[in-house]
């Protein structure tokens, strides 16, 4: 006896739980970067055969070469020549100067030395000439200037001026004395460092020398040295008899 199946039997099905969807920590429209392979990004390997390692060659033909008349911007010109011959010129010459220069401030520095030399010599006392001259030296300092004591030693007028000072010694019958020379606009006058003595009757007293000779009365003055010794100078004033 066949059974057939029961047509209104109810079906059992199989339920399995869906999983529940994850959610996403990206919007909707985000996309991922592309992964990128190493290789796709490695440099190709250099090839050296195929590297020149000389100079390119220049191709003559293809330089273009103009007229310089046709190009009114452009101004040909020699290359100018090396500036170290015309440097090395000039520095020579300078040297040159400054050698000449030093060589004459020597002579004159050691002419300076022995007119000095030879000024304190001329003096009875070497060491009473020095002390002399260095007493004289702070006087000037003191008293402002030879120019004050010019005007306060001598008389002068308005506008008479002093142009030159010279230490020097006054040739007298007893002997040299040691003082300053003024020449002025006016005059040629000469007064010692120190007063000297002389007697009054039975007394001693005590007075500075001095020598005035107006310019109009000069007949000449003339330079002159020792024969013995050329390094003593001299100067004759030749007054009208």
């Amino acid at each position: 006896m066949s059974h057939q199946p029961d047509q209104h039997q109810p079906k059992v099905e199989n339920h399995q739980p869906q999983p529940q969807p994850q959610p996403q920590p990206y919007s909707s429209d985000y996309a991922p970067y592309p992964t990128i392979d190493p290789k796709d990004v490695a440099p190709p390997p250099e090839n050296w055969a195929s590297v020149p390692v000389g100079p390119a060659p220049i191709n003559e033909s293809a330089a273009t070469n103009m007229p310089p008349e046709s190009n009114p911007y452009v101004s040909p010109s020699p290359a100018p020549q090396s500036s170290a011959k015309n440097t090395m010129e000039s520095v020579k010459g300078v040297l040159t100067n400054w050698g000449k220069k030093a060589a004459e401030a020597t002579k004159k520095a050691e002419d300076l030395a022995g007119n000095m030399w030879q000024h304190l010599k001329t003096g009875p006392s070497f060491a009473d000439a020095a002390v002399g001259r260095i007493a004289q030296g702070t006087k000037v300092l003191a008293e402002g200037g030879y120019e004050k004591i010019f005007r306060q030693n001598f008389e002068t007028v308005p506008e008479e001026q002093l142009h030159k000072t010279y230490a020097c010694y006054l040739s007298t019958s007893a002997g040299p004395v040691m003082g300053v020379l003024y020449l002025s606009t006016a005059k040629l006058a000469f007064c010692s460092d120190n007063p000297l003595s002389y007697k009054n009757g039975e007394q001693t007293q005590y007075s500075y020398y001095k020598v005035v000779i107006p310019l109009p009365q000069l007949r000449a003055v003339n330079p002159s040295s020792s024969k013995v010794n050329t390094a003593e100078k001299y100067i004759q004033e030749a007054l009208p008899l």
